[in-house]
């Protein structure tokens, strides 16, 4: 993975607005990276496969937004960007990351599970959808209590 430039934005939203029925847009990426968020790419014969934005806020970190192009999913994009992402907050010893999931995505709270997370609360009516809204799982990691995540294909 490496840092997010303006450069990158075309592609990570091209992949932003295949894979999210609601996704980001162009200036939510650009203020991410505007505000020194940091942003992060994985990229693989110069084709951009994932991206994942973590907003740090004193000793802890939101992440805001984790993708993965569909051609990519299920290949270990997605657990390697949330673990080096994890790794970049404990090295700037940051406490805790929490993040919101869509209740109803159960691939994603299954990840977030298996890298340590723990959920600590429902937002009722946070995401949209096609019958208006439905709930997020607000979940949290203890970075005092995090290891590494197994990368695919290990542990």
């Amino acid at each position: 993975m490496r840092a997010m430039t303006p450069d990158d934005v075309d592609q990570v939203l091209a992949i932003e607005q295949a894979v999210q029925a609601y996704p980001w847009t162009r200036g939510n990426f650009i203020d991410a990276l505007s505000h020194g968020y940091l942003c992060g790419v994985d990229e693989q014969d110069g084709q951009i496969r994932g991206y994942a934005v973590l907003m740090p806020v004193l000793d802890e970190a939101e992440l805001l937004n984790i993708g993965v192009a569909a051609i990519d999913q299920r290949k270990g994009v997605g657990r390697a960007m949330l673990c080096e992402m994890l790794s970049i907050a404990q090295r700037m010893k940051m406490r805790r990351v929490f993040l919101e999931v869509r209740a109803a995505n159960a691939a994603a709270l299954a990840l977030y599970r298996s890298a340590g997370f723990a959920a600590i609360g429902v937002r009722r009516g946070y995401y949209q959808n096609a019958s208006g809204s439905e709930d997020a799982i607000t979940m949290a990691c203890d970075l005092a209590q995090h290891s590494p995540l197994p990368l695919a294909g290990e542990g």
